[in-house]
């Protein structure tokens, strides 16, 4: 037998590596001597912890290692957790892979441009969530207050107040001259009775969102939309879905559109191109 500081230099492990690996029943002592406490290894079990110290480095965390080591796994077991462990390694690759290349996208952009946009671009989820909504066509997006003044009337007269920020759906597929589809919606806690013009509806999840913030007057929100535009062409994704115009802290008052206070989030359903 060899203590703990011999068996700890022979195989480069530390010491407290060594005792943490008897905690956690990886690799015991053969022998703790009652007295002094110091633990015995012997050399065969050197194979043991050769075996750990590959299974670590292939990233397994220390209760799959264990695991693995269990006399009755079968080789068919075994497979399944190197298989399971190769697939999480490809998409851990493919991942850093993509956040390479928006880092080297940053690069070019400040490169070209020589300065940093004040708009970043994040990917989130979005939830089902309940809506009440009114949809229409308008001459232009700042035209849309008759929507939400109909939508809000009916609400009032419903006693039904909204359970978070208040937004817009954009229905056209590019920017019309004139003719806006719009949809102007309230999120809802309870079911509502609907009517001919106020539909009420679960507005479907969406899975990969790309979002920016803008905070300042509506009159140049369309700085933000040049610059998530431009995101979603340079990194690979294109538009799935109505753009969300999310509206954080509302302009005072409504409907002012050079408010500088105002802060609005935009949202584009989107997917690999």
């Amino acid at each position: 037998m060899i203590r703990i500081g011999d068996f700890s230099k022979l195989s480069r492990v530390s010491i407290k590596t060594l005792r943490y690996y008897d905690e956690v029943n990886l690799l015991k002592p053969v022998e703790v001597d009652r007295f002094t406490g110091y633990r015995y290894y012997e050399f065969d079990q050197l194979p043991r912890l050769h075996r750990i110290l590959a299974f670590k480095d292939l990233g397994f965390s220390l209760e799959e290692i264990g695991r693995l080591l269990e006399e009755d796994l079968s080789v068919e077991q075994m497979r399944g957790m190197l298989k399971l462990r190769q697939a999480e390694i490809r998409q851990q690759v493919q991942q850093e892979a993509e956040r390479l290349e928006r880092v080297e996208l940053w690069l070019r952009r400040i490169e070209q441009e020589d300065f940093m946009s004040k708009y970043d671009v994040v990917i989130k989820k979005a939830a089902a969530i309940q809506v009440a909504s009114v949809r229409g066509v308008v001459p232009t997006p700042p035209e849309q207050g008759g929507l939400w003044n109909e939508l809000e009337d009916y609400l009032a007269r419903q006693r039904v107040h909204p359970v978070g920020p208040c937004f817009t759906l954009y229905h056209n597929e590019d920017e019309p001259e004139h003719d806006w589809d719009l949809e102007v919606c309230e999120p809802i806690a309870d079911a509502m009775a609907a009517s001919r013009k106020v539909k009420v509806y679960s507005l479907p999840a969406v899975e990969t969102l790309a979002c920016t913030v803008h905070a300042g007057p509506f009159v140049t929100v369309g700085e933000a939309y040049d610059a998530i535009g431009k995101w979603i062409d340079e990194n690979g994704y294109q538009v799935t879905g109505p753009c969300r115009e999310i509206y954080l802290q509302p302009p005072t008052p409504e409907g002012n559109q050079n408010d500088p206070g105002t802060v609005t989030e935009i949202q584009f359903p989107v997917d690999r191109a």
